[in-house]
């Protein structure tokens, strides 16, 4: 797998690239949220530690499709300083080590940075399904997960043992049923197939489901699907060097789910009638007429009007007797 693949399959938290929500607002967006209110009650003395990067470990359930370069956030530490302090509890084993809540991008910043030694942390005594529920409510707080990115993140929590399609629902701020259709779409795409598509925000549930439907009803090869994803994301990659920008991974991915959806379009309908030039018909060793094969069909033109005119009359026994050997010879073969 190559490295920008991997990259593209990662998903990360969905911090702003300069660094997030300043100290005053924080408060105010965990205090609008539940599952972000209890983190902050469970926060040890409400105190902010300064912990080793390399003691906290990231085994959360991946929620992000986006791949984000964290090199600006990381010079933004540098310079100002980490504003934000992220979310760990700890480990229920190891002594001395913590498990991250949220704060991804912040933390990999940090642990590239060749100044910065020390992470800014609240420590949190939270459960499992605690954890992942202010772990989603941050992301969401934060940026709108795009539709596909909550249809897999829900099929990720549902297989993780997370708790019921009605729980998720809940967690995720939909509905039952809108949670039954979107796992049914990640099935029929394939969740590596929607990995390498990525976000697509703004494509909904409709376009993912017709997308769905092609594939599931050609049976066309994923792999294939796949490859044209990787294309898009690849030339977009090529693009950005060359031009010396940075791609927006929004955009791409959104080309790349038109791509692929094109793609399934095409293995969708069914192949065009061949087509070839016009061929003489002869008569008593004369031309007498051409068949043609187009679009619409086989068109037969006679030239001997009379002969036109006997064929006109007995075109239903004609055609008769020509499906009849058709179709012996076809029991035949």
């Amino acid at each position: 797998m190559t490295n920008s693949k991997k990259r593209r399959m990662s998903m990360l938290d969905s911090l702003a690239a300069s660094g997030a929500a300043s100290p005053a607002s924080a408060p105010s967006m965990m205090s609008n949220n539940r599952a972000l209110r209890s983190a902050r009650d469970a926060v040890d003395g409400h105190r902010v530690w300064e912990l080793d990067p390399d003691h906290i470990i990231d085994d959360r359930l991946a929620d992000r499709l986006d791949p984000e370069d964290v090199a600006d956030l990381r010079d933004a530490i540098e310079t100002n300083g980490q504003t934000v302090p992220i979310l760990v509890r700890r480990h229920p084993s190891e002594a001395e080590r913590y498990l991250l809540v949220y704060g991804r991008r912040r933390l990999e910043a940090i642990r590239s940075s060749a100044s910065v030694s020390k992470v800014r942390a609240l420590v949190a005594t939270l459960d499992d399904k605690a954890a992942v529920k202010a772990q989603i409510s941050e992301n969401m707080a934060r940026r709108d997960l795009s539709y596909i990115e909550k249809a897999l993140f829900a099929q990720e929590l549902i297989e993780n043992d997370f708790g019921t399609q009605a729980q998720v629902a809940e967690v995720l701020t939909v509905t039952k049923s809108s949670i039954s259709m979107a796992l049914a779409i990640v099935v029929a795409v394939g969740p590596d197939l929607v990995r390498s598509i990525g976000a697509a925000h703004g494509i909904g549930r409709p376009r993912w489901d017709a997308l769905a439907r092609a594939i599931e009803e050609t049976g066309v090869d994923r792999e294939r699907l796949i490859q044209v994803a990787e294309d898009v994301h690849s030339q977009a990659d090529v693009a950005a060097v060359i031009e010396g920008l940075s791609s927006d991974a929004t955009d791409v991915s959104v080309a790349a789910f038109e791509a692929v959806a094109k793609a399934a379009g095409r293995a969708s309908r069914p192949p065009a009638p061949s087509r070839s030039k016009p061929r003489p018909l002869t008569l008593d060793g004369k031309r007498g007429g051409i068949v043609k094969r187009s679009a619409k069909g086989v068109s037969i033109t006679l030239e001997n009007s009379g002969f036109a005119d006997w064929v006109e009359r007995e075109a239903q026994d004609l055609i008769t007797e020509l499906h009849r050997r058709w179709s012996t010879q076809q029991c035949e073969d």
